[in-house]
């Protein structure tokens, strides 16, 4: 199931005090990019993120969910409603978060 387009603007509403998020549409879904690292993303109309360090801390009982069969499992954010708290676990995970790789010319 492919997420709504409306959901996307929903969570960007909610981050738009952050600079330089950004989103990509990828098979019907959204990759979502802080300061050019990926920090998860919008499956079948739910948010999940990375589970680096800084979210696990942040989000200690946060059920972990496929995004999609066969990829890595992520953590889903439940309190999606609460823009202070997004924000603040999407800063949070810069850090942890690797670079972005080259690409191959």
């Amino acid at each position: 199931m492919a997420s709504d387009y409306g959901y996307l603007v929903f969570i960007k509403d909610q981050l738009s005090e952050l600079q330089a998020v950004t989103y990509r549409a990828m098979m019907g879904e959204y990759i979502i990019y802080y300061r050019g690292k990926i920090v998860g993303g919008i499956y079948d109309n739910r948010l999940l993120v990375k589970p680096v360090k800084s979210a696990r801390s942040l989000m200690p009982n946060a059920p972990y969910a496929l995004p999609y069969e066969g990829a890595r499992a992520m953590l889903l954010v439940e309190n999606v409603d609460d823009r202070e708290f997004l924000m603040r676990l999407i800063t949070a995970m810069y850090d942890d978060l690797p670079m972005p790789k080259e690409k191959k010319k």
